[in-house]
């Protein structure tokens, strides 16, 4: 695990309206028994200050201090700072929660660390390594919005720490409300907020139809807010320190850090950065890759000559059709073949479908079969136009945004590999190695009962 060290230093003194209203509500300066300076000079700010020792709640409490609850001001706090869901989508977190603090009656939160992206480790690493910071946030949120349920819904095998953590902060009495933790079956739209409202209500994991959002009506009815668990954690860190201090990093559009999964031939790692690092910054060992994948299985392949004028925000990375996403950034080897590895992700991605609606019931699975002719020795020019037109026609037409993301892979890939396609239309291959380069689980699913 590495930490991409940033220039500058954040202010230890809050600013802003919401800022000042917070210190006023608390009585005592925002950052409560620290000042912000103490920890964030550079990074990291979510992980560890000693990389693989995990913090317990001793160390979190030394570090950062009690929650600081009762904060009629968060929201605005938020709205403030920037922050943008790290889940992938990146929507601004302070609307859903105002959404779910505006609605009456009975509301949810729930912590999402399903992670049900094969390629990304970042979650599952916070978890392990911070869990204390995820859970602050939870229940800052919970209060924010006037929650009266609070559910941690997380990847197949809760790790121990996980359990270990909700017992000592019990004792402790930090937690306002008690945390139900849920497992999410290793399926890759389990981590989906709808799926994951229907797992948690006691049915399949897959995707719902909307309207309405889970927002409006989600568990038992109830307007339900879901975030991420890196995006808790930087919530947890705002309510202490403020929207200027979050804001000391990354970019003036997104501020802040962010969690990225770096794939490359030596090893995979979670390191820390600044939002607008210089890709490069990220993975140096990049001088026998061929090709970059950014934003997970739903992203966009580049080229690799495109890498060193591109930054770690998706303004930069929209220009090229390609946005953050899952945080995953896999440097592809030169001696693998980009379109085996490509074949081996859609057929996946179409094994992963609900089978709800017809783009993916009837398109993945022929995509994946001619990704699988591509991909093979010698083909027919139809199959490269039956791609283009299929990935257009399955784009915005299902019940979630699955065949949106594999048509856009499907797409980068066309373009990406054109060379490599055209060698395998000859009956060539360029690679030189055939062990498989990005993660997928060990089997396919089996059956129905993997939702559940």
């Amino acid at each position: 695990m590495t930490m991409t060290p940033v220039n500058g230093t954040a202010n230890g003194t809050a600013d802003g309206t919401a800022d000042e209203a917070t210190s006023e509500a608390a009585g005592k300066p925002t950052a409560g028994k620290h000042t912000a300076g103490e920890h964030t000079a550079g990074l990291p700010r979510l992980l560890p200050l000693v990389p693989g020792v995990p913090e317990d709640l001793r160390a979190h409490l030394a570090r950062y201090g009690r929650p600081p609850m009762g904060n009629p001001y968060l929201i605005q706090a938020v709205e403030q700072s920037g922050l943008t869901g790290r889940g992938g989508a990146a929507f601004p977190v302070h609307r859903k929660l105002a959404i779910v603090a505006r609605a009456r009656g009975r509301s949810v939160i729930v912590a999402n660390g399903a992670e049900s992206e094969p390629a990304s480790r970042k979650d599952a690493l916070l978890l392990r390594a911070a869990p204390n910071l995820v859970l602050d946030g939870l229940q800052l949120a919970a209060e924010a919005i006037g929650a009266s349920e609070a559910h941690l819904y997380l990847h197949p095998n809760v790790p121990p720490e996980i359990t270990r953590t909700l017992l000592q902060r019990a004792a402790a009495g930090l937690d306002r409300l008690a945390v139900t933790v849920t497992e999410a079956p290793p399926r890759f739209l389990a981590g989906q907020e709808s799926a994951l409202v229907n797992r948690l209500g006691g049915g399949p994991a897959v995707p719902a139809f909307t309207p309405p959002r889970v927002s409006e009506r989600g568990l038992g009815g109830a307007p339900t807010l879901v975030q991420n668990v890196e995006t808790l954690a930087h919530l947890a860190l705002i309510a202490r320190y403020g929207p200027r201090w979050f804001r000391a990093v990354g970019t003036a559009d997104e501020p802040g850090s962010m969690l990225a999964t770096v794939h490359t031939t030596s090893n995979t790692q979670v390191v820390e950065a600044e939002i607008g690092a210089p890709l490069r910054t990220l993975m140096p060992a990049m001088q026998n890759a061929q090709a970059v994948l950014i934003g997970g299985y739903h992203g966009t392949w580049l080229p690799i000559d495109a890498i060193d004028a591109l930054t770690l925000d998706n303004k930069a990375l929209n220009e090229h059709g390609a946005a953050v996403g899952a945080g995953v950034i896999a440097a592809l080897p030169a001696d693998r073949c980009g379109l085996a590895e490509a074949a081996r992700v859609v057929r996946y991605l179409a094994a992963e479908s609900a089978g709800q609606c017809g783009p993916c019931l009837n398109g993945l699975p022929r995509m994946a079969a001619a990704m699988a002719v591509l991909a093979g020795s010698g083909h027919h020019s139809q199959v490269r136009t039956d791609l283009e037109r299929w990935s257009g026609l399955v784009t915005g037409r299902g019940a979630c945004n699955h065949p949106d993301g594999t048509a856009r892979f499907v797409r980068s890939t066309l373009t990406v590999f054109a060379p490599e396609i055209a060698l395998h239309a000859r009956g060539h291959c360029s690679a030189t190695n055939r062990t498989p380069f990005l993660p997928l689980p060990d089997r396919m699913p089996l059956t129905e009962d993997d939702w559940i």
